[in-house]
């Protein structure tokens, strides 16, 4: 199975390292550079996938903004006023959707056993992020946070004891990453069918890659243009993460990983 490695998290410009009664906080004040250099394209990532499952996150918010001396990530919770005041509604800055979707997926056993081949985060910003499976993100909303915003400044996360990239931006749009022949599946609530996706995953193929889109989004429905077909797998409105531990819960099942 696939180890998992820590996103490494180096102090830059604005990012402060303090120790209070023996533990050492990591306080983020990333100043990002409004001249961000051009994402690089991801070489060879679709000729190396073959099978396995591949996970899409479309219409993530992951929006920064420039509060007090430094950038950080707009949430519904800590800048409703900052958002009113710009004219946006707060209740559409849920960056913690995609956190726990991310969590769903990287540490579901599914992923242990090396059945993910990559993960995409695609921002309503039109940015698009790759994760690796390898990642370990943080499990607190506050160190996600920090390191969305030095991710989108850097451009890429290395892994604490490598030179692997484990995150990075990466030049869209997210299809030219899928192999040819792969299925795609998107999931919504108000797709037209809904399936028993215990029996549905029988229907899937083996021998190529499966591609599975979820919004993580407050409201509203996937890009779905790029799907071959759009299902539900509930009667009930479900959130992104339960979604996804349904989906992977059922392919656990299915080749009995424990």
């Amino acid at each position: 199975s696939r180890g998992s490695l820590w996103a490494k998290c180096e102090p830059g410009p604005g990012e402060v390292l303090i120790e209070t009664g023996g533990i050492l906080h990591h306080y983020y004040f990333v100043i990002v550079d409004p001249l961000m250099e051009t994402p690089t394209p991801d070489v060879g990532g679709a000729a190396q996938l073959q099978d396995g499952y591949i996970f899409v996150l479309e219409k993530a918010t992951l929006e920064t903004a420039k509060i007090g001396k430094g950038y950080q990530i707009l949430n519904c919770d800590d800048h409703a006023n900052f958002l009113r005041r710009h004219g946006k509604e707060p209740a559409n800055f849920r960056p913690d959707i995609v956190h726990q979707e991310l969590l769903a997926i990287l540490d579901s056993p599914l992923n242990k056993a090396g059945r993910v081949n990559a993960v995409y985060v695609h921002t309503q910003k039109n940015v698009l992020i790759k994760v690796s499976p390898q990642t370990r993100i943080p499990r607190t909303f506050k160190r996600f946070c920090g390191l969305m915003v030095q991710l989108l400044q850097k451009l890429s996360i290395r892994a604490a004891n490598g030179p692997e990239k484990l995150l990075k931006v990466v030049k869209g749009p997210v299809t030219k990453y899928f192999p040819a022949g792969a299925r795609r599946v998107g999931f919504s609530f108000s797709a037209p069918e809904v399936k028993d996706f215990k029996s549905y995953i029988n229907e899937l193929p083996t021998d190529t890659c499966v591609i599975f889109t979820l919004g993580a989004m407050s409201h509203g429905m996937i890009e779905s243009s790029y799907t071959d077909e759009l299902i539900s797998v509930s009667h009930y409105p479900l959130s992104g993460a339960c979604c996804i531990a349904r989906i992977t819960n059922c392919l656990e099942n299915k080749f009995r990983i424990l």
